[in-house]
């Protein structure tokens, strides 16, 4: 079995209730856990260790019993995560629930009974600015921001209005499924997580490291200081290289998980094979254990200013080559957003855990914060033939939380508190009953590109990528 689950409903809070002193006082007067144990702990550790008890620690296995590397999930051989770029939940999904019957309960962006936009934020003069559809595929350039200052201004303190203020009206901008059929037609038919959130309130290096390692270690932004900065507690490849788990970073010249330093080495550079290599892995059934699958970070990852029908078309590219895979069987793909790109979410994100003492490595100009509080909401599909048939989960989670789900697979140790404490992901899955996409449904093809593009080119944007000519 198991070990215990977290006292301090960490994992199912939705604003403010999160670990508190006085929470954590009275957990460890029930638990009577002694400094001694936190100073077993590596040094990096203790600080968190002497506030948190009958918390699991890092190192901490999700079966304490059974050896590490022992496979628990033996329905899951092949895990895919495909991890796109800068949007929030209410950005991609808002409109969900108003699109989709089936998915009526998704806790979208909000809406009167006449399908009048409810959201809204003022701008720095007064005027209030409603959510809108954007007027294009194409996003502007260098806005909406999602830099430290500029998520926590968002943030509000809780309120979620300061998005205008920190970037102005695109902020408020949404697309729907008109614009991502094949990404609405995926969240219609497998199940979506309503409170998946970024793992920090900051910019993609951060939270992709979380995805990785557990924490920042410290980044709070996507610059270079990244690649001097290795992580404290090592990575799950390096876990995965332990215990001879497969893995690959799919990637069309850029793998994202190199966004710390001493993923790649010489050892391990066949683990970083081109994009079209996994197209023939998936076609020849010989997808490793786990799979990072990154886009082309310029053209199609949906970063602003890009198309965003150009992601679209290589995440469907992608989820079909899995689905048509004879892996598919024993597969489970995650694909989500690696922070909200400066996008208006309306939920705010609740606190966390700490996952580690590290403070944040501010520079000059940036607010003060900390790493216990998680960032704002991302969508989350999760594509399996064990998925739940019209399932939404609405328990907290973050980019660790898949990290878990991979070290729940192999009962690997916890990188860092964070990742210990995660929900492992499981819910999204029925391991009990017959696969209930054994065959995978019917999927919305993605959209051409040439009625996208007419639109932004009728606005004056080109975006990166574009095939059209300069007339």
């Amino acid at each position: 079995m198991p070990s215990p689950a977290v006292p301090l409903k960490i994992r199912f809070v939705t604003r403010d209730a999160g670990i508190t002193r006085r929470t954590v006082l009275r957990a460890g007067a029930a638990a009577g856990m002694s400094l001694a144990a936190a100073r077993a702990l590596p040094a990096w550790a203790k600080p968190v260790a002497a506030e948190l008890t009958r918390v699991r620690r890092p190192g901490s296995r999700p079966f304490p019993h059974r050896r590490e590397g022992e496979d628990s999930l033996p329905q899951i051989d092949h895990i895919v995560v495909v991890m796109m770029e800068n949007h929030s939940f209410d950005n991609i999904l808002g409109m969900l629930p108003h699109k989709v019957r089936a998915r009526r309960g998704v806790d979208g962006l909000p809406v009167s009974k006449r399908g009048t936009q409810l959201a809204v934020n003022l701008d720095s003069s007064g005027t209030p600015v409603h959510a809108q559809h954007a007027p294009s595929v194409c996003q502007e350039s260098g806005v909406p921001r999602q830099d430290w200052n500029a998520s926590h201004l968002s943030y509000g303190g809780g309120n979620n209005d300061g998005f205008v203020k920190a970037s102005g009206p695109v902020a408020m901008w949404f697309w729907d499924d008109i614009d991502l059929p094949f990404t609405y037609s995926l969240a219609s038919a497998f199940p979506v997580g309503e409170r998946y959130f970024g793992s920090c309130l900051g910019q993609t290096y951060p939270n992709r490291r979380y995805l990785i390692s557990g924490s920042s270690d410290g980044i709070t932004a996507t610059d270079n200081r990244t690649f001097s900065v290795p992580a404290k507690n090592g990575t799950i490849f390096d876990r995965l290289d332990q215990h001879h788990i497969s893995w690959r970073s799919y990637n069309e010249g850029l793998a994202a998980t190199l966004v710390v330093p001493g993923v790649f080495t010489n050892a391990r550079k066949a683990n970083f094979p081109k994009l079209d290599v996994f197209f023939s892995d998936a076609r020849r059934g010989r997808l490793p254990n786990v799979s990072f699958v990154d886009p082309q970070f310029d053209i199609r990852s949906e970063e602003n200013p890009q198309d965003i029908q150009f992601g679209e078309r290589f995440v469907a590219r992608v989820v079909r080559a899995v689905m048509e895979s004879p892996n598919w069987k024993n597969t489970a793909l995650f694909l989500t957003y690696d922070e909200h790109g400066g996008y208006f979410d309306h939920v705010p994100p609740p606190r966390a855990i700490k996952p580690d003492s590290t403070p944040p490595l501010l520079v000059a100009g940036e607010v003060p914060g900390a790493f216990d509080r998680y960032g704002f909401r991302v969508p989350l599909v999760v594509a399996s033939p064990y998925a739940r048939r019209g399932y939404v989960s609405r328990v907290v989670q973050d980019h660790t939380s898949i990290l878990k789900f991979i070290e729940r697979k192999w009962n690997i140790g916890a990188l860092t508190f964070r990742d210990a404490n995660a929900h492992d992901m499981t819910d999204y899955f029925d391991f009990k009953r017959k696969p209930a996409f054994l065959h995978p449904p019917h999927l919305a093809a993605a959209p051409a590109f040439g009625p996208g593009l007419d639109k932004c080119h009728a606005l004056g944007l080109r975006p990166p990528g574009d095939p059209t000519p300069v007339s």
